[in-house]
């Protein structure tokens, strides 16, 4: 792996609380994603199910996670199954984990080979009274493709009808919104490298590049500091192209009068970071792009001071909303009054900042948690107002991640450029 190792007591305190909220007699089973076919007999590259490892620190394809408390033989309580290696394997596609190298990686102690797993879930499956199965439950999630989960969700209530299923994701969704102090530096390792690449960008940009080769700059620099990539499509975003919320092409020109609108972050140890910034193609705002500019900062300002342990989701958009209510009337863009009388369920804020303003981060870009849930310590959140006006081919986002504390917020992205003056004069060295 690329990644330095991370501490396999973040992995065995996971398991421990995650085996608390089980019921009596229950058995917990994940899988690892498949490794997805291209075209031929190509393959995609693998990545990992976040919640295995989440749970086993594993990042190794054809893998099984059996969690079972209660078994009552204590070497089946935590078994990790994995595919054995070969000399065909080794020479075909490379090295595959040892059992040595995966107990040291996950703290636990019951390692077998994956041809075993068919021998040892009928004994697990005679004890437990109750299955708790994963699969992706996002609430933005579109799944249309049968995952290795939902082939073994089919296979084992075929095989075993009377048990009582249970759904393993809204306990890993509780537990992984809030995050650990590794976690934490983990992210703070994704941050820095994605910062490290805005700053490359600074001096590559000028008139003329092509939105693809400063993808490539990202590219490079996120895999130059052992990041496997991107941790979501990069967003390379000139002129009217920033207008586009998911404009992911990177296939345009810039042009000299243009503003940039970036949307990337380095993915490390399988943790996402996510950052926005818009800067000009010529390396200098005009008077009307510094003046949105600015309107988006102050909103950022704002949403930073309301994203505060206790704050509900809810209100803490509605009150972002309201501040960008009166920086679009201040930009012309809307009319008092005609905000005075606007319908309360169809904000006019809306035609010019669309999306929501937070979003959680962590093993997913848009990390799983219970959106309703009342902000904690131990959370991050994305904070990325952004302004869009198709018809002045003008569109702004900024973006930084937060970690919710118990004395306030922390910016994981502080050092990163942010105010407009710094952006300029760090342009201008190029």
């Amino acid at each position: 792996m690329r990644y330095a190792p991370l501490a396999p007591e973040l992995f065995v305190e996971n398991r421990r609380r995650f085996r608390e909220q089980l019921l009596p007699a229950s058995v917990a089973i994940f899988q690892s994603n498949d490794v997805m076919p291209a075209n031929a007999d190509g393959t995609m590259a693998f990545r990992q199910n976040n919640d295995l490892f989440y749970l086993a620190g594993v990042d190794q394809e054809e893998s099984i996670l059996v969690l079972f408390p209660d078994a009552r033989l204590p070497q089946y309580r935590e078994i990790l199954f994995l595919k054995e290696t070969s000399e065909h394997i080794l020479i075909w596609e490379g090295y595959k984990l040892t059992k040595d190298q995966a107990r040291t990686n996950s703290g636990i102690t019951t390692i077998m080979w994956l041809d075993s797993f068919k021998t040892v879930l009928p004994a697990l499956m005679n004890e437990a009274e109750n299955v708790y199965l994963n699969s992706n439950e996002h609430i933005r999630a579109v799944v249309e493709v049968e995952t290795r989960d939902a082939r073994f969700i089919k296979l084992l209530q075929n095989q075993y009808p009377l048990h009582t299923y249970r759904r393993a994701a809204p306990l890993l969704h509780n537990l992984r919104a809030i995050k650990s102090a590794e976690e934490i530096r983990v992210m703070r390792q994704a941050c820095d490298i994605t910062g490290k690449a805005f700053r490359r960008l600074l001096g590559f940009v000028k008139p003329g590049v092509w939105e693809f080769e400063i993808e490539a700059e990202i590219v490079h620099e996120f895999m130059r500091n052992r990041s496997r990539g991107p941790a979501y499509g990069s967003i390379v975003a000139s002129g009217k192209n920033a207008t586009v919320l998911h404009y992911t092409t990177n296939d345009n020109q810039c042009q000299a009068g243009d503003v940039i609108l970036l949307d990337f972050g380095a993915e490390y140890a399988n943790y996402a970071a996510d950052l926005s910034r818009s800067i000009p193609v010529n390396g200098k705002f005009s008077p009307r792009q510094r003046q949105v500019y600015d309107s988006v900062l102050a909103v950022m300002a704002f949403a930073k001071t309301r994203l505060i342990p206790g704050t509900e989701i809810e209100a803490y958009h509605k009150e972002v909303g309201e501040c960008m209510e009166q920086e679009l009337i201040k930009l012309d863009l809307l009319n008092a009054a005609d905000v005075r009388n606007q319908d309360p369920a169809a904000p006019l804020y809306k035609k010019y900042f669309m999306h929501g303003t937070s979003h959680y981060l962590g093993l997913d870009v848009h990390d799983v948690g219970y959106k309703y849930r009342t902000f904690e310590a131990g959370m991050v959140y994305t904070v990325e107002p952004g302004i869009y006006i198709p018809e002045e081919s003008l569109g702004i986002r900024l973006e930084n991640d937060i970690l919710l504390t118990a004395n306030g917020n922390e910016d994981l992205m502080d050092d990163i450029p942010l105010q407009a003056d710094t952006i300029e004069e760090l342009m201008a060295k190029r």
